[in-house]
């Protein structure tokens, strides 16, 4: 097998800011797998939280990639990954999401099986996925929300952790009269101390939002789960529910758990994480970082194991080099074409609002050639 690896800027459509950041535009790296003429491809992103810089990403995707051409085929290489054969020691999660990615979009094309199918799930999930409205003014999130309930989305994620609560408050008022039929989620991002929260969940109840994801700020699973035990609406556990292990001590004590295949390690440990959930009281919800249509469609072919979906990280950009998955009506679909079924939307090497670095391979075993 041989490894192509290539990295581009993904530029926002407009700055999303949340309670700790603002981010306009970020790093991805692309990994594509080859195999007797066929290409896999996989995708992972910078991120700040995570510590991952561009550097640090191109230099732990060409580990992994050199440690690829070692199998001789993608089905061989996709078992030494689920049993932790594959990648280094302390190998990123969303490195190992981009792998394991680039390895079923392979062996789904090699098979001409889609990847729900050998997933699980015989039709192509379809879901209602959540679209984000960052810390801005009430009138801009109002605005936001009317044209996003014209599209088709039923499900809002209303960012929050304003340093003026009564902020946060109109910014969900104006979006409630704005989009009364949708479904809310709220987004502090860990920014509220166990105090404002108390105080605020209760207020947000009534303004009919639905859950809240991550109020307190993570390293304190305890508090949060006191905090659930108390609350008034679903509280959702996010940058406290990293791993299995997160997942394994807050089932049951809180109302749901944000899996993001870039922080879990790809696909097969997220359905680990939803088989663990089941019949603890504890609902999975499926979430992403801002990427691709590459990076996001992994998530997209598990769905429907999800109360909640939020699957919009492609929907945020400026231009999305891949097509696959939709979006824009509210709701994300698999493809029903073998592996991933997402495709360079034209000539993604040149297309606005993508900034191409200079590819890298690994060359093993197979055919050689470049990224498609």
């Amino acid at each position: 097998m041989n490894t192509t690896q290539r990295t581009v800027r993904l530029v926002l459509t407009e700055p999303l800011r949340i309670s700790r950041s603002t981010m306009s535009a970020r790093d991805a790296v692309w990994l594509t797998v080859e195999h007797e003429g066929l290409r896999g491809h996989g995708e992972a992103v910078t991120s700040v939280f995570y510590g991952l810089d561009t550097p640090a990403l191109q230099r732990l995707s060409a580990e992994a990639g050199e440690r690829l051409t070692r199998f001789a085929g993608p089905e061989t290489a996709l078992h030494a990954l689920r049993v932790g054969e594959l990648t280094a020691p302390g190998t990123p999660a969303a490195v190992t999401a981009a792998v394991e990615a680039a390895l079923l979009d392979l062996v789904g094309k090699r098979t001409a099986t889609a990847v729900h199918r050998f997933l699980g799930s015989a039709t192509p999930p379809r879901a209602a996925t959540a679209r984000t409205i960052s810390l801005t003014s009430p009138g801009r999130a109002a605005a936001q929300a009317r044209r996003l309930a014209d599209a088709g989305f039923r499900l809002i994620k209303v960012k929050a952790g304003d340093r003026d609560e009564e902020a946060d408050l109109d910014r969900v008022r104006a979006v409630r009269a704005a989009a009364p039929g949708a479904r809310i989620l709220l987004d502090p991002n860990g920014a509220w101390s166990t105090g404002r929260a108390r105080a605020l969940l209760p207020r947000f109840a009534d303004l009919g939002v639905e859950a809240v994801e991550q109020p307190l700020a993570p390293g304190d699973p305890d508090a949060l789960a006191r905090l659930a035990a108390r609350s008034p609406l679903p509280v959702i556990a996010d940058e406290d529910a990293v791993t299995y292990e997160d997942a394994r001590r807050l089932a049951g004590r809180v109302h749901g758990v944000n899996v993001k295949l870039a922080k879990c390690g790809g696909v097969h440990a997220a359905l680990r994480i939803a088989a663990l959930l089941e019949g603890s009281g504890t609902d999975l919800m499926l979430g992403c970082l801002t990427a691709s249509t590459l990076g996001i469609a992994p998530a997209v072919h598990i769905a429907h194991r999800a109360r909640w979906t939020d699957l919009d990280g492609h929907l945020l950009l400026a231009h999305d080099p891949w097509t696959g998955i939709g979006g824009a009506d509210g709701y994300v679909t698999a493809p029903g074409l073998p592996g991933l079924g997402v495709r360079p939307r034209g000539a993604a090497a040149g297309a606005p609002g993508t900034a191409p670095a200079p590819r890298t391979r690994t060359q093993g075993a197979g055919v050689p050639g470049a990224v498609s």
